[in-house]
């Protein structure tokens, strides 16, 4: 619930400081008080829309500042937490600060946060009842959230547009797949086509490798075979070959050591010289058995680089990418043969809409049931509003087709009076008559709502006497189970609170304006003199007191 409301530098509004209780809050004033703004700046503060406009003149910022105690509201705690704007101390604080630049900033328990996080958490938090929202209830789509809303039926229809949308979107590629048949069936030849020829390749990046390197050695056999039996030659075999020299000249050097053990290093290398020279020699004569010109093999190995260079020119494709290239086309043939196939595409547009089809018949049954009891409950609060003998109907009026909001149109119908048959709200109901089921509809719907705190500004508009004072107690009474804040210019509402709060307007010489709104909490006494006002304008006699005394009386003691 709302805790503290503070209110800075907000259109007339120097300064307000406000600490609300449960239950019913009424806040009345004389008109141009001030009374909207303090719902206005609170709307601000949830995360509607700023203005610079709203920012009291002559000042550089509006401050708007909301405290909720959120202990009993697991869902808010865990959003919090989820976001990382956990309090442990069972608090939620929404801050909103509007620059005279067109800047605003937005706070959550002191962290720096986006506009849409600071609507997501006051969604949570407030739900707002305007005066004209009896006008919104002439359309359709209004009805339609009505009545889900208080069916309780959000997890329901968010299932059954998913639903919708999955079958839409198969029954589209049906049709599109019908429509380009042919098209499918030759993009299908050619990729078939393609697959069986990148296929028969049978090329992969390390045989290109192998290729490349077998082309090169046997393209120049003639030329390593010459290189080897030289080399052997001028190291083994000639008549000054290098290792009968390098031997004869370690004999002598191994002769010389017994004279001067200084020459054993450099025979030590020698020596050693002389070992790897006859491993290389072993090796090159290895080599050379094992080398042979096999002109077959080199016109194989060509004629395959050949193919392999063919096909990458063919397909306009890089060597290494040819493996690439076979799978693209294999993955494309799979999706026209698999889901682009009519039996296919049939079959799963069918389960989609029989799935669909499922859901949206269990929110029929939601919305049957919901509608009954809606239609009791607002006919029952007609019966006290001025409308005695008038019933509410709703109707579920079956689509041609199912779409994303399910099977029917949601239609509200009203008879005002006894032996009247129910028609449409737009054809039937006159504006005083709408204003009283409108607030009826708020009233009950709202006592199903998880939302904490409920504010209702002026939505007693339009009525008075005995209606007035039904709608108090139906307010009253919704007060038992939220927190309830209604804006009121009736004496018969206002004396149901439980808590009453005093706007005026006084002369404040300090400003550019000149004027600023002031709230007060009242205590009993004042309040018998606000209800007397609101009874007898601005002259207040003995008996507009004791009447105004006698009502408030009368109200507290229900």
């Amino acid at each position: 619930m709302l805790t503290h409301l503070t209110i800075q530098n907000f259109v007339i509004v120097e300064r307000i400081e406000l600490s609300l209780e449960p239950g019913f809050t009424v806040l009345t004033g004389e008109t141009g008080a001030g009374k909207s703004i303090l719902i206005d700046a609170l709307m601000l503060a949830l995360g509607g829309k700023s203005d610079t406009d709203q920012i009291r003149q002559g000042c550089e910022r509006a401050e708007i500042i909301a405290e909720f105690n959120i202990e009993h509201l697991p869902d808010t705690q865990r959003w919090l937490q989820e976001n990382d704007l956990a309090d442990d101390s069972g608090s939620c604080i929404l801050r909103r600060v509007i620059e005279a630049n067109g800047r605003s900033r937005h706070f959550i328990n002191g962290i720096s946060v986006a506009l849409q996080q600071l609507r997501a958490i006051g969604d949570q938090l407030v739900d707002i009842h305007g005066q004209h929202a009896h006008q919104s209830l002439l359309r359709s789509d209004a009805q339609r959230a009505l009545l889900d809303g208080f069916a309780g039926n959000d997890a329901l229809l968010a299932q059954v547009k998913a639903a919708y949308q999955h079958w839409h979107s198969l029954n589209q590629q049906r049709l599109t797949w019908e429509i380009n048949q042919s098209a499918f069936a030759q993009e299908k030849e050619q990729l078939t086509w393609q697959v069986d020829e990148l296929a028969n390749l049978n090329f992969n990046p390390q045989e290109w490798q192998s290729l490349q390197a077998d082309h090169q050695r046997l393209s120049h056999s003639a030329s390593l075979q010459a290189a080897v039996e030289y080399s052997i030659d001028q190291l083994s075999e000639g008549e000054a070959a290098l290792l009968g020299q390098l031997q004869t000249a370690l004999t002598r050097l191994r002769q010389a050591l017994d004279y001067d053990e200084q020459l054993q290093s450099p025979y030590q290398l020698l020596e050693s010289a002389s070992v790897q020279l006859q491993e290389g020699i072993h090796e090159l004569k290895h080599y050379q058995k094992r080398l042979d010109s096999d002109p077959q093999r080199l016109q194989d190995v060509e004629e395959r680089i050949a193919a392999i260079h063919a096909m990458a020119r063919k397909y306009r494709s890089d060597i290494e990418s040819l493996p690439e290239r076979l799978q693209l086309a294999h993955d494309r043939l799979q999706v026209i043969c698999g889901e682009y196939s009519g039996d296919n595409l049939i079959e799963a547009e069918a389960s989609a809409r029989q799935h669909y089809e499922a859901i949206a018949q269990q929110l029929t049954l939601s919305r049957t049931g919901a509608a009954q009891s809606l239609a009791k409950q607002v006919t029952q609060s007609m019966q006290n509003l001025a409308m005695a003998g008038g019933i509410f109907v709703i109707n579920l009026i079956p689509a041609e087709q199912g779409n994303a909001n399910g099977f029917e149109q949601i239609e509200f119908q009203v008879s005002p009076h006894k032996d009247t048959p129910a028609r449409p709200l737009t054809k039937v109901a006159s504006g005083g008559e709408l204003s009283r089921i409108s607030l009826a509809i708020q009233v009950i719907t709202s006592k199903v709502s998880r939302v904490p705190t409920l504010i209702f500004d002026e939505v007693d508009a339009g009525i008075g006497g005995r209606v007035a004072e039904m709608v108090g107690t139906l307010l009253k009474q919704l007060g038992s189970a939220h927190q309830i804040l209604c804006i009121t210019h009736l004496p018969q509402v206002a004396a149901m609170g439980d808590q009453h709060w005093l706007i005026t307007k006084i002369k404040d010489a300090k400003h550019a304006q000149g004027i600023s709104s002031h709230i007060d909490d009242l205590d009993q006494q004042a309040r018998v003199e606000e209800i007397a006002r609101m009874l007898g304008g601005a002259t207040i006699t003995t008996i507009t007191r004791q009447h105004a005394a006698e009502m408030l009386q009368k109200c507290q003691n229900r």
